[in-house]
């Protein structure tokens, strides 16, 4: 039977190639284009910041790490082939399962170079692609430093597991890729070209084929011994005692580990099989090899490490796992910087008197009533000026030393935030060159609430707030006894930088060619004249950012001349982010007024996910919690972390600074040598600046959430988890009305102005109560301080762990159960919830005081309609078993500590408290007991039909919706609920049965 010609590709005419040519240069731009444009973008902003050293690091480390993989990968895969195809049978006979190949063979080899250079070219492409996005691991490994601790087996330096390690794993994957790779390519072309034909029994193998394919095996098996010489390593970091504790098991030091090196020299022994295998032509050794590899793994990797967990390990695993457990406990600690926590005995039962709060001078005047996770639609509507302006959803804290004293404040910076723009002000010019910023720093006494209530100002209940701007650069309006004095004064209170300024601006230009930015109402042609932004004033420069916006108005636009700059990338957060990529950023960055200028601090955190024996964290979950407006962190799983770094951003300039505040971190110190010169050492850290820091809040969650098993200090104890705590979940979210709070998130830590036991002086710290495990009652309560002097110092108060009886102290969920359910509250919440009105509980702040545990929240509403806001209407406090409910945070602590508890409860700079409701008082609004107006005295029948009035009033204007009218009816209820008290105390009494009237309804 004649065989057939072969059939090889058919000839492309000059044309089609020309066609094919420009078809592949098309979309080599449309894939290259955007990434060498954006790569452009990111150089000049770079140059911007100062950090171009970045860039370039970076660019060179992925361009090197893809041509050295591409090489890897596409060149081991070039060598199989052309081994494959310089050892090709010269005649190949065919036959009915051959003859197909046939003409494949033979258009292979009619284009010989394309296909063996085009098909490990792109392999080298794709895996030069996928892997240069390591190149942190390479460059953590080039530059790692020893941490001066060795780990408890094998004596490493924990600088192997944390910079070494995972190198060679990289490494060692990339080279089983391009071995599997060369195995499959070698085995497809001996195949193709007749090496390997499966005509006959049991098909042919020829001799080059053999010995190709059998070395290239013989490399991966001997891989493999190199795998299982760094697994033995690894297994410091087993979760095999997960969700209980992670590193290394009884069963892992035991069977795991000799099991280990017994693989490894059988796996040296098989590659020797098939080495010999290759050359001596006998396939069998090889084939024996195999199968003793894999019996290998199945009976001593797997199944005598499964014999001895189940039926040696789990029936003594408290006396087993002690060392591992020991060990975890260790590291866990040092790996997340819990090795000096403090713990102070504390009773919980406290018996603090009227006097005693009267004469308190750290905690009960720095109370705070303001909570920033609710207040940004009030600052919005009462100091938010015009409608360009905002606020971020979430306000910050900070402490600030105005007039000589120290006091916490609500602090935010007055944005310009372009999704609020309307109309004409939506045009390409205004919201992109006129309305460029935004305009003051505004603070507001955490512990003050303006309560003032006259004909000139009907509505009490909000922050006494003072934005320091153009207009008032001083910052005066924080004192309400001295409006005139200054607050926090402000050099340059422009805002170009900021959490709401997630778009492009361009500023600066030429007058007469570029429109004035709005920086008043009496200053609307202002022009920027400092060093941010990208110069945008030449057409290379134009042409770019048109293409990367889409946006043809940047590159013919007339407003755009000499001097002319363009803004991007300008949320604090994600300038710190890009310019130390290394680094995990905290979700909340905050602005702080530092040499008069405003800067927003970004904390910085350095980790790791191989810390040998400490506990693995999903940092996502770690710091999940009840608060919204805060950037979340990705769920990754780390073992190791440390705030080594402090940034600050400019927010008129953008200028990012890096300060090292952990100068002995061994990460931090290895990242300073890949990008020398970019971390300013602690020594430059102004003490202005430093006083400002604070302790940050996703690094606090992290360690409260393994705090509540890592306070255990019995290896033993920790294996039962009977003394674990848990993290209170937060009973104030959804209204509070979940009070079981199943499926409720986290409560947050709060910062708060006190002095915790163990404290010499008042300190800003950030706090959180801790509950026993699966249990609603208090089990312990914690503070790390931020104060320079001992900042990070966590103070941990541990209550009694007898359970039952008064030892028990509630928790924030048992407290905010007994809120709702006090009668006070019940008929007020009548008035509260009504059609027009929405009721917000804020943040259930928990204090140490006097031996107990003070509780304090504020209670918000809010008009159902547009651009409401919320008011602070009532203030709860809870002291052991009593509960206080009034308008003021003094009333509330008379209500639980008797008179003359209120002494101190109202700051010196708070003004005059016109609208206490009295435990007496008829709740306005509710179902109220009202006195007839039949009496024999005239001033307390005055007082009868002025609550009546002041009743219907404000039934009125419920029904009208009128806010206003509200606050004036329930100042007049009080005005004349406390002339009543007054008149009846003085002699003169009623015998009539009172008379219920209910307003609203």
């Amino acid at each position: 039977m004649a065989n057939r010609p072969p059939v090889s590709l058919p000839k492309l005419s000059r044309r089609s190639r020309i066609l094919l040519i420009i078809a592949a240069v098309i979309v080599l731009a449309l894939l290259l284009g955007a990434r060498l444009l954006d790569t452009y973008i990111n150089w000049l902003w770079f140059g911007e910041v100062g950090a171009r050293q970045v860039f370039n690091t970076v660019v060179v480390t992925r361009i090197v790490l893809f041509f050295a993989i591409g090489l890897l990968v596409g060149g081991s895969l070039a060598l199989s082939l052309w081994i494959a195809y310089r050892t090709r049978p010269v005649f190949v006979p065919l036959s009915g399962a051959d003859e197909p190949l046939s003409r494949y063979r033979s258009a292979v080899v009619g284009r010989i170079r394309l296909f063996g250079i085009g098909i490990p070219l792109v392999a080298g492409l794709i895996a030069g692609a996928t892997g240069e996005g390591d190149w942190q691991r390479v460059q953590l490994f080039l530059h790692g430093t020893s941490f001066g601790q060795t780990d408890p087996e094998f004596g490493n330096d924990i600088g192997f597991y944390a910079f070494s390690l995972p190198f060679y794993e990289w490494l060692l994957g990339w080279l089983f890729v391009a071995t599997t790779i060369a195995f499959i390519g070698g085995l497809i072309a001996q195949y193709l070209f007749g090496g390997i034909r499966l005509a006959g029994r049991g098909g042919q193998l020829s001799g080059p084929a053999r010995v190709q394919l059998a070395v290239t095996a013989g490399l991966f098996v001997l891989l493999k011994a190199v795998e299982y010489f760094f697994d033995r390593y690894n297994l410091l970091l087993s979760d095999r005692g997960a969700p209980l504790f992670n590193g290394a098991t009884y069963t892992d030091l035991n069977a795991v580990l000799p099991a280990k090196l017994i693989l490894l020299c059988i796996s040296a022994i098989c590659a020797v099989a098939f080495f010999a295998g290759a050359f001596l032509r006998n396939i069998q050794l090889p084939a024996i090899a195999l199968v003793l590899l894999i019996l290998s793994g199945v009976l001593v990797g797997a199944a005598w490490p499964a014999i001895l967990e189940q039926f040696s390990v789990k029936p003594n695993a408290n006396q087993k796992e002690a060392l591992s457990i020991s060990r975890n406990m260790a590291a866990t600690k040092d790996a997340f910087g819990l090795n000096s926590v403090q713990y102070i005995d504390y009773s919980g039962a406290g018996q603090a008197t009227a006097a005693q709060i009267s004469s308190d001078t750290t905690t009960v005047p720095n109370i705070r009533l303001l909570d920033p996770n609710v207040l940004s639609p009030t600052f919005t509507q009462r100091v938010g000026r015009e409608n360009f302006y905002g606020f971020p959803a979430k306000l910050d804290i900070d402490r600030y030393e105005v007039g000589g004293k120290t006091q916490d404040y609500i602090v935010a910076a007055r944005e310009i935030n372009t999704a609020n723009l309307t109309g004409n002000q939506t045009s390409w010019i205004n919201k992109h060159m006129v309305y460029t910023h935004g305009n003051g720093f505004v603070a507001a006494q955490a512990n003050t609430i303006d309560r003032a209530v006259s004909s000139a100002n009907s509505d009490g209940g909000y922050p006494i707030a003072a934005t320091s701007d153009t207009q008032n650069p001083t910052g005066a309006g924080l004192d309400p006894a001295n409006p005139a004095a200054p607050g926090i004064p402000v050099r340059e209170p422009r805002i170009y930088y900021g959490e709401l300024t997630n778009d492009y601006a361009i500023v600066g230009g030429q007058p007469g060619k570029a429109p004035g930015e709005y920086d008043s109402a009496a200053n609307s042609n202002y022009r920027y004249d400092g060093s941010g932004g990208v110069p945008i004033d030449n057409l290379f420069n134009r042409l770019a950012f048109a293409a990367k916006y889409g946006e043809r108005n940047i590159l013919f636009s007339a407003a755009i001349s000499d001097g002319s700059k363009i803004m991007y990338n300008r949320d604090p957060r994600q300038r710190v982010q890009m310019v130390a990529p290394w680094l995990t950023v905290d979700g909340d960055p905050y602005p702080a007024v530092v040499g008069g200028r405003v800067q927003w601090i970004v904390d910085g955190y350095t980790t790791l996910n191989n810390y040998p024996y400490a506990q693995q964290t999903a940092l996502g979950q770690a710091t999940e919690d009840s608060l919204t407006g805060v950037a979340r962190q990705a769920n990754s799983t780390i073992n190791y972390i440390r705030n080594s770094v402090k940034a600050t951003v400019d927010a008129f300039t953008g200028t990012v600074t890096l300060y090292s505040v952990d100068d002995k971190d061994p990460v931090l110190k290895a990242w300073e040598q890949v990008f020398p010169g970019t971390v300013t050492p602690s020594s430059a850290i102004s003490p202005e600046l430093r006083a400002h820091f604070r302790y940050p809040e996703d690094l606090f969650k992290v360690q409260r959430e393994l705090l509540a098993k890592y306070h255990v200090g019995d290896p033993q104890e920790f294996y039962t988890t009977n003394t674990f705590w848990n993290v209170p979940q937060d009973p104030t979210q959804e209204g509070g009305t979940n009070l079981e709070a199943s499926g409720l998130a986290n409560q947050p830590g709060y910062y708060v102005l006190g002095q915790a036991p163990g404290e010499g002086k008042t300190t800003f710290q950030l706090t959180s109560p801790l509950t026993a495990l699966q249990r609603q009652y208090l089990a312990a309560w914690m503070s790390v301080s931020s104060d320079p002097a001992d900042y990070g110092t966590i103070r941990v108060l541990k209550l009694p762990t007898a359970a039952g009886g008064n030892s028990q102290v509630d928790g924030p969920v048992q407290v905010q159960n007994k809120f709702q359910s006090d009668s006070r509250f019940a008929q007020e919440r009548t008035l509260f919830s009504n059609q027009s009105v929405t009721v917000i509980f804020g943040n259930l702040i928990t204090l140490p005081l006097d031996g107990g545990f003070l509780y304090v929240e504020p209670v918000y509403i809010q008009q159902r309609n547009q651009n409401s806001y919320p008011q602070l209407a009532r203030v709860l406090v809870s002291y052991g078993s009593k509960i206080g409910f009034a308008s003021t945070l003094g009333d509330a602590l008379k209500q639980v500590f008797g008179d003359g508890a209120n002494q101190s409860a109202t700051p010196p700079t708070q003004p005059s408290q016109s609208t206490p409701t009295s435990p007496t008082t008829p709740p306005p609004g509710s179902n109220s007991t009202v006195p007839p107006a039949a009496g024999a005295n005239p001033a307390l029948d005055k007082a009868v039909a002025d609550i009546q009035t002041a009743l219907s009033q404000l039934k009125q204007a419920q029904q009208s919706g009128d806010f206003a009218a509200q606050g004036q009816a329930l100042a007049a209820l009080d005005a004349a609920t406390r002339a009543y008290e007054a008149a009846k105390s003085s002699g003169g009494t009623t015998s009539n049965t009172p008379t219920t009237t209910q307003p609203g309804g």
